[in-house]
């Protein structure tokens, strides 16, 4: 009675078990279950007729089993291994590759098979000479063409009359001649991947060279622009950074003043570039311009005028440009007029001619009564009329023309430090 009671309890729990135990569907990802004999038959023929095409895989054995190759033997190196397995995960239907290729410690193997890729390289570079000659050939003949044309300076001359310029177009040509001579050659020996490299490791360096070397940079660009555009010629007096003097020499470094005292300065050519220059001598005329006080109770329109005659009577200043003079500022007590007029520098010194029309201007004013304000006290005695001397202005001297010229001292100084040593950029005909 028990034991049909169980049975039929079994009997009853057996659908609802086995509608929970089965699968709801197949799961995916999984290797499909269409492996059998034909098909590893299949794959290990393919694998087989790969390898005999190659020598390199000569004596490994190859096995396969449901999809899964299994590899065996030795080899002489590592590459092959690594191009063994790619082969064959390239074949259709293998699932897995069980690889137990060992490397052959064999010494007499080994030597072989350096022996054989030595003879197969050597073949390569013997077949190869012809080209290698021909590529050293032409490089060889376009670097001398490069040279020669180089060394033409009257070509170069015509083309870039600055020496500097000239200099570095002859470097240039040198350089395209080399870079152009090692592309040709290369290219005709067939070695264009270091063709590739050599091209992408300069573009490396130059970058890295423009970064280092800045200032180096700057500094050539400025000496390049300065010789074209010529700011300033040989003497010609300039102020630049503060700095005021005669203009020795430009070089490919910088730029030396001679001082009005006798000093040497070198300037960096970036700094002249970029700083605000001044060139006193470019033009020949130029103004100068003086103060003049005179006395507050004076009419300061007679002065004016006085100063402008004055001016126009001195034997140094131009006629045209014409002479000016106005009133400048005026107080309780002094009242200025400047004025000025103009000179040419081409035989005159600026500095001696601003002093000598002070001069004969304050004689001039002191002659007719316009007197400097004197605001200090002075306490004066008092003395009859007979024995008090008389005020009377400086008699004016007699300055001749020639004895405002420039220094002739100095421009010897100068002419002296201008001695050309190779080194100068400037020249006279570049403009």
């Amino acid at each position: 009675m028990i034991r049909a009671f169980l049975l039929i309890f079994l009997l009853a729990l057996t659908p609802a078990a086995a509608q929970q135990v089965a699968p709801a569907e197949t799961p995916t990802g999984t290797i499909p279950v269409g492996s059998d004999s034909a098909s590893d038959l299949a794959i290990l023929s393919r694998i087989s007729s790969i390898l005999a095409q190659l020598p390199d895989f000569d004596g490994l054995r190859v096995q396969v089993d449901a999809g899964v190759v299994t590899l065996t033997g030795e080899v002489t190196e590592q590459e092959t291994i690594d191009r063994l397995l790619g082969l064959i995960n390239r074949v259709d239907g293998v699932v897995a590759v069980e690889d137990n290729v060992r490397l052959s410690t064999d010494l007499g193997t080994r030597l072989d098979s350096v022996r054989e890729r030595f003879r197969v390289r050597l073949t390569q570079v013997i077949a190869g000479l012809p080209f290698m000659v021909l590529g050293l050939a032409v490089g060889a003949l376009i670097v001398l063409l490069g040279g020669w044309i180089s060394r033409r300076q009257r070509v170069l001359s015509g083309i870039a009359p600055n020496p500097f310029i000239a200099g570095f177009l002859a470097q240039a040509i040198r350089l395209c001649a080399w870079i152009i001579a090692l592309v040709v050659a290369l290219d005709l020996m067939g070695a264009r991947a270091l063709l590739g490299t050599l091209l992408g490791a300069a573009g490396i360096f130059g970058l890295s060279l423009s970064f280092a070397a800045r200032d180096t940079i700057e500094g050539f660009v400025a000496t390049m622009l300065l010789s074209l555009r010529q700011p300033f010629s040989p003497n010609d007096l300039i102020e630049v950074a503060g700095m005021r003097g005669r203009v020795i020499r430009l070089t490919s470094r910088g730029t030396t003043l001679l001082t009005l005292d006798g000093n040497h300065i070198r300037i960096p050519n970036q700094i002249i570039y970029k700083a605000v220059l001044t060139n006193f001598t470019r033009n020949p005329e130029r103004r100068f311009m003086v103060d003049l006080a005179i006395d507050p109770a004076a009419d300061p329109g007679p002065a004016r005028d006085l100063a402008l005659k004055t001016l126009a009577g001195m034997p140094f200043v131009l006629p045209r440009p014409e002479p000016v003079a106005w009133l400048d500022a005026s107080g309780p007590e002094h009242v200025v007029i400047r004025a000025g007029g103009w000179v040419s520098q081409d035989g005159t010194d600026f500095d001696l001619a601003r002093g000598e029309a002070f001069r004969l201007l304050r004689y001039a004013f002191d002659s007719q009564g316009y007197l400097p304000p004197e605001p200090v006290h002075r306490i004066q005695l008092e003395q009859s009329a007979d024995t008090r001397p008389p005020l009377r202005p400086a008699q004016p001297v007699d300055r001749r023309l020639s004895e405002l010229g420039p220094d002739a001292a100095f421009e010897e100084m100068v002419e002296r430090e201008r001695v050309d040593d190779g080194r100068d950029l400037l020249s006279p005909g570049a403009r």
